[in-house]
């Protein structure tokens, strides 16, 4: 079991780069423009030390967007907001759980460790969608209703084919050794 507790402890593979990526950072990281409201992801690049985030932040995500809203082999990574965008940096809010309860954490971090999440993708291409829909619909006069889920063929079947059962009233459980009321004289031969 370790015993360090540094601030970069157990993080060998954590912070390893993936394959083929070792090397200096690209240009283009750089160039990526960053505004305040933006949801961002937060994967720690080992190739720059400066501004890198606390192992916390890296790894998981804990929220801000579902972790359904990723393909199941993608590397999952925190989620926040940014708040504030610096020259080389950006301050990101992530809520942690501590306890019973979020903490809102200001984290700042370099570009070098932050890439704009696609958590809201999905969502967004479904807005776009059901757009497109109602203005075709529009066009050719009429209006878009969203239909409720039909059960599945096989279940209706299963409905049709059941009759109705007729279900015979029973008699109530009395407790042991209290007698049915019906003999006078002697209650042990009531096996009722």
């Amino acid at each position: 079991m370790p015993h360090s507790f540094g601030y970069r402890a157990r993080t060998r593979h954590m912070f390893t780069r993936g394959f083929k990526e070792h090397g200096p950072v690209k240009l283009s990281t750089f160039l990526i423009p960053y505004r305040v409201g933006d949801i961002v992801d937060i994967k720690a690049n080992a190739a720059q030390q400066k501004g890198m985030p606390h192992k916390f932040y890296h790894g998981s995500v804990l929220h801000g967007c579902h972790p359904a809203a990723y393909p199941s082999n993608a590397p999952k990574r925190r989620t926040g907001i940014v708040y504030n965008v610096t020259p080389h940096a950006v301050g990101v809010i992530v809520n942690k759980v501590v306890g019973n309860r979020y903490i809102e954490k200001r984290v700042n971090i370099r570009v070098e460790h932050i890439r704009h999440s696609k958590c809201r993708q999905e969502f967004l291409d479904r807005v776009k969608r059901n757009h497109d829909a109602h203005v075709e619909a529009k066009a050719k006069g009429g209006m878009l209703l969203s239909q409720p889920i039909s059960p599945h063929a096989h279940v209706r079947r299963l409905c049709r084919a059941r009759q109705p059962e007729a279900c015979a009233r029973t008699p109530p459980r009395r407790p042991h050794g209290v007698c049915c009321g019906q003999h006078a004289a002697d209650h042990r031969s009531c096996t009722i």
